[in-house]
């Protein structure tokens, strides 16, 4: 199984001074190279008068994953490497991140780059939003009136949500269900409608679901975090 990680939430941005030097972060998710290198190419772009825009990017997440970084002409090891370091120690996948700097005069030397860019990661790192990407089935139920009310506190108790509700000679119910509670929630319709009633998958996607890093229970305990845009 492959071992779950975070993903950012938005792209979020930090800007901080040393010694007169500008240092503006910039974290985003990326879930393929491809994204990756479009959202660094947007940003160089758009910082392209910046002394140096440094990139490093982590793809995949666990101990699957693709990772990226440049110097972008600072001194060797300087830049790009810490900011490596801290991506990589904060538990964060699918993420890319662009620090840009606007040279302020003062040479900072190669322990104080370092510090610099350090810092500068850890301030888009340690603010933006985070995710679990799970994956979820979406289904539809064709059920009797009466069982209506009932079923909605089932597809809450299971972690899942109502996404649309058709009124016809029966009630046609469109839901999703993370695919780790699809059994039980099966067998609560079976129990429910005495067997007559069950639910078809038809289609399997991952949504991202935020959670708190503090709180990870929050992902086992609501429906209302399921993200609106899926990835597919």
């Amino acid at each position: 199984m492959t071992k779950t990680y975070m993903v950012p939430l938005e792209e979020i941005r930090r800007e901080h001074v040393v010694v007169n030097s500008r240092f503006i972060s910039t974290l985003a998710s990326a879930f393929s190279i491809d994204e990756a290198r479009t959202f660094m190419a947007r940003i160089k772009h758009e910082f392209a008068d910046a002394s140096h825009n440094v990139p490093v990017y982590i793809i995949g997440g666990g101990n699957t994953v693709t990772e990226y970084f440049s110097d972008d002409g600072e001194p060797s090891g300087t830049s790009g490497k810490p900011a490596l370091a801290v991506l990589r120690g904060s538990g964060l996948g699918d993420a890319v991140l662009v620090i840009t700097r606007y040279f302020g005069g003062t040479l900072l030397g190669t322990g104080g780059l370092v510090k610099a860019y350090t810092e500068s990661a850890q301030s888009v790192v340690n603010a933006v939003g985070r995710g679990q990407r799970i994956p979820v089935h979406i289904a539809m139920i064709a059920l009797p009136y009466n069982l209506l009310e009932r079923l909605r506190l089932v597809v809450t108790r299971q972690r899942g949500e109502v996404l649309g509700e058709d009124f016809a000679g029966d009630v046609t119910m469109t839901v999703r269900v993370p695919v780790d509670s699809f059994e039980a929630f099966q067998n609560d319709l079976r129990e429910l409608s005495a067997g007559k009633v069950q639910a078809e998958i038809i289609e399997t996607k991952e949504m991202i679901v935020p959670v708190s890093v503090n709180n990870l229970y929050r992902l086992f305990t609501s429906s209302s975090y399921f993200h609106r845009n899926s990835i597919t």
